[in-house]
């Protein structure tokens, strides 16, 4: 092996004995640099870009080339350079495009720019699926830096452990080379190499995306759910505005530049330029940008640039960069991360079964190259200040290794904070360990219900990871719970350990005794049972005890199946009321009775699997990462009550099967389904808590879920019904209709709506329809809900969601 490696080594060394280096500087005019120039040698799509401040540098054979230096909105220079064994210093000044309207006069009549789009607009689907099979080499860069940030965020000190307290520095850089291999409709993405400032252990961003102005809709991640519009899409006339702006001329093709604006505000819009070339009707470069008007989520401002180059017949894309700017909470960030393409083999032939299911895939060692082979191959010159960055990160992060560092970290952050114990929670870790002990907030803990009057319900996580990375990992959960009422004390010790070097898997122990929901799944949160006791006199939580212990073991294994399976015992002992305390009283009310049953035991098991069809993934050194498809996510479980196991007294046995998914209408929002069906095939014997029960909901603050019923009683509908189906539909329009009223396009608000249903085989239905208004503040929804029953006697209601304050426990 070693032997090999010298001959590498001698063979990269000798390759390089016989390269110059080309470097210098893009300006312009007035001497201001020109970012993320574009550098090629004429007649190939090989070359560089340039850096923020303009300079360049790449690495050749000995020979002469010609130059070929492009900024958008800047006249395209050549020079011819000879290179020898010394670096070549070439510097270059463009000046400013000028665009000449030739014998165009616009007067009433349409602007010229209209025919030019039309006709860029019908040649549109074939340049979309133009180039259908290449191979390429590219180059990310990312890069965040803030311009400001406030002090504290929720009520904690912001510290980026870095030792810098200006308010400008850079937070986030990385690098990445990678082979870019495209099968339409397959692709994928070999990661060659990979850095994070400050993390030698992490992977960048890997995963080059190529945002192509021939698709109808462009996606920008989750800036805009509904996608924003192409310029030339096939209705792009209904949505902008054009202006001729002029033409020049290059390679001995004019260019046309077009001028865009949106019609209206509050559309999913682009404004800015795109070239096109005359004759062809293809887009030679863009130069766009969206605004926060342009119902973008989360970024105030996105540019986006793309420049496409001459090769071989066609116009490939030499280089992207987009650039957004937050100020979200406070923080204020700017950012650029560019794509340079070079490489380009446009007849590869791929080994038969090479595109697989893994879409991106990271190679050992990918993130361990050294400094030296960076310099090698990084066709954009960092800037001062991100080779400062790189070197003060990556002692940093040697000095955070270091015991006594990592102690004194724990110290510091091992200080006991009221605020948190009360409010948040807290962590005790114990980084050298690789442990940490975390403790529940008091406010969780503590309250309220009618069967063991106040209760204190407390846990203790202790977590143990055992990789610096990967998925192996121990936590152990011991809870103690105590009602001052009914004087219970309950405790349980629940495990659970994850491992599998390339797929998830997961065993889980726990046992003791607890205090469990009629429905185990726990549909009710006790902290909102708690007010609606003590305060409405609306006692919703139903409960037992029961002695137990439970095993549960899932596993991926991959082409998108997961698998599960659990056991578990339980010896069930029946609740009764013991207080009727509350904090007002109401004369049409009192407190419901518990729940009771015989008391009995119960061996019940079950297994699951769930499959989403043409399940994508991105595969690193030591796992896979699930990133799902566009099919729907299918799930079969079968559940049995084993009679006579460990004394069991059960006896029933049932099964149930759901679709769901979330399909993206585009332009028209998007439509969120889960449909199921299921029964019980016996049922010789089933207690209350072996029903089929359905996620019901009385409280007005509430989690908008996919299977919840927003209005239904808690256990109204629970049965032992041979068959039954329910179906939760919502249906988001995503800016559609509110972008065009005058107060709600400004607010940015969504219209929501849809059903919720539930049939029995017996004849029983419950259905409910609801409209509402979400992405108020960004996280806030509120419904109108109406639903309807078999004696027509239903109820309404309004419903209001926050994420993460659901209504389940």
């Amino acid at each position: 092996m070693r032997t090999l490696l010298l001959l590498l080594s001698l063979l990269i060394i000798g390759s390089q004995a016989f390269a110059g280096k080309i470097s210098g500087r893009i300006t312009d005019d007035k001497n201001q640099p020109l970012p993320f120039s574009s550098v090629t040698i004429k007649g190939t799509t090989q070359g560089t870009t340039a850096n923020n401040a303009g300079s360049f540098a790449m690495v050749v054979s000995e020979g002469t080339y010609t130059l070929v230096v492009q900024h958008i909105g800047y006249k395209t220079t050549e020079k011819k350079v000879v290179v020898g064994n010394d670096e070549v210093v070439v510097n270059f000044e463009l000046s400013e495009q000028r665009y000449e309207l030739g014998n165009v006069i616009v007067k009433q009549g349409e602007d010229p720019a209209y025919a030019i789009i039309r006709n860029a607009i019908k040649k549109r689907k074939f340049y979309e699926t133009e180039l259908k099979k290449f191979e390429t080499e590219v180059y990310i860069k990312g890069q965040m830096r803030t311009r400001n940030y406030p002090k504290k965020f929720l009520g904690k000190d912001v510290d980026f452990e870095d030792g810098d307290t200006s308010k400008r520095k850079i937070v986030f850089l990385s690098e990445t080379v990678a082979k870019y291999s495209v099968d339409e409709p397959k692709k994928k993405v070999e990661v060659i190499s990979t850095k994070v400032s400050g993390d030698k252990d992490a992977f960048g961003f890997g995963s080059p995306q190529i945002f192509s102005f021939y698709q109808n809709n462009i996606y920008f991640g989750s800036l805009n759910p509904r996608g924003f519009i192409s310029p030339v899409s096939n209705n792009a006339l209904n949505y902008y505005k054009y202006k001729f702006e002029g033409s020049f001329f290059e390679n001995n093709q004019m260019i046309n530049r077009i001028k865009v604006t949106p019609k209206r505000k509050y559309e999913p819009l682009f404004n800015g330029y795109i070239n096109i070339i005359e004759n062809e009707w293809r887009i030679q470069s863009v130069q766009l940008v969206l605004y926060k008007e342009n119902q973008m989520q989360f970024v105030d401002t996105l540019r986006i640039e793309q420049l496409y180059v001459p090769y071989k017949q066609m116009w490939l894309i030499k280089q992207q960069t987009i650039s957004p700017a937050i100020n979200l909470l406070g923080f204020e960030m700017v950012g650029t991360f560019v794509q340079v393409y070079d490489k380009f083999n446009l007849q590869p032939v791929f080994a038969k079964g090479f595109f697989d299911n893994t879409i991106l895939k990271y190679y050992d060692s990918s993130n361990k190259k050294p400094a030296t082979y960076w310099d090698s191959v990084r066709p954009v010159p960092l800037l001062q200040e991100e080779v400062k960055d790189y070197q003060k990160k990556d002692s940093l992060e040697q000095v955070k290794k270091d015991p006594h560092y990592l102690d004194s970290v724990d110290r510091r952050r091992n200080k006991l904070k009221v605020v948190s114990l009360l409010l948040t929670g807290q962590t005790f870790s114990k980084e050298k360990a690789k442990q940490s002990f975390s403790l529940e907030p008091l406010i969780d803990a503590i309250n309220f219900n009618t069967v063991e009057g106040a209760v204190i319900n407390y846990s203790v996580r202790y977590s143990k990871r055992f990789t610096d990375v990967g998925r192996k990992s121990l936590s152990i959960v011991p809870t103690v719970r105590y009602g001052f009422s009914n004087h219970h004390f309950n405790a349980d010790l629940k495990t659970s350990y994850t491992f599998g070097k390339k797929f998830f898997s997961n065993v889980a122990i726990s046992g003791g005794k607890r205090v469990f929901q009629f429905d185990n799944s726990n549909p009710i949160s006790p902290q909102y049972n708690t007010i609606s006791t003590l305060q409405y006199e609306h006692n919703y939580l139903k409960i037992y005890e029961a002695w137990y212990s439970r095993i549960s073991y899932n596993k991926e294994i991959g082409s998108g199946f997961t698998i599960g399976a659990n056991a578990q015992y339980q010896d069930r002992i029946p609740l009764q009321n013991t207080t009727s305390t509350k904090w007002r009283d109401f004369e049409d009310r009192s407190f419901t009775p518990n729940f009771t049953f015989a008391p009995h035991q119960a061996v019940i098991a079950s297994v699951n699997v769930r499959w989403k069809p043409g399940t994508q993934y991105i595969e690193f050194p030591d796992q896979k990462l699930n990133v799902g498809s566009r099919f729907p996510t299918f799930n079969l479980s079968y559940t049995q009550g084993v009679k006579g196991a460990l004394g069991s007294d059960v006896d029933y046995s049932k099964w149930r099967f759901s679709v769901n998914d979330n399909v993206n209408l585009k332009l028209y929002g998007s439509l969120d389904y889960n449909v199921a069906i299921g029964g019980f095939l016996k049922t010789t014997a089933a207690f209350l808590p072996d029903y089929q029960h359905y996620t019901g909901n009385q409280l007005t603050v509430t989690f908008h879920d996919l299977n919840t019923f927003q209005l239904m009683p808690y256990y109204a509908y629970s049965n032992v019904e041979k068959l039954y189906s329910t179906a939760h539909i919502q249906y988001h329009l995503n800016g559609l209709l509110t972008n065009k009223i005058p107060l709600f396009k400004k607010l940015n608000w969504f219209i929501v709506g849809g059903t919720n249903m539930l049939f029995l085989k017996s004849g029983t239905k419950y259905i409910e329809t609801f409209v509402g208004l979400e992405n108020i503040l960004k996280i806030l929804r509120i419904d109108y809900v109406k639903s309807f029953t078999n004696n027509d006697n239903g109820t309404t209601g309004i419903r209001i969601s926050l994420p993460f304050f659901g209504g389940r426990e």
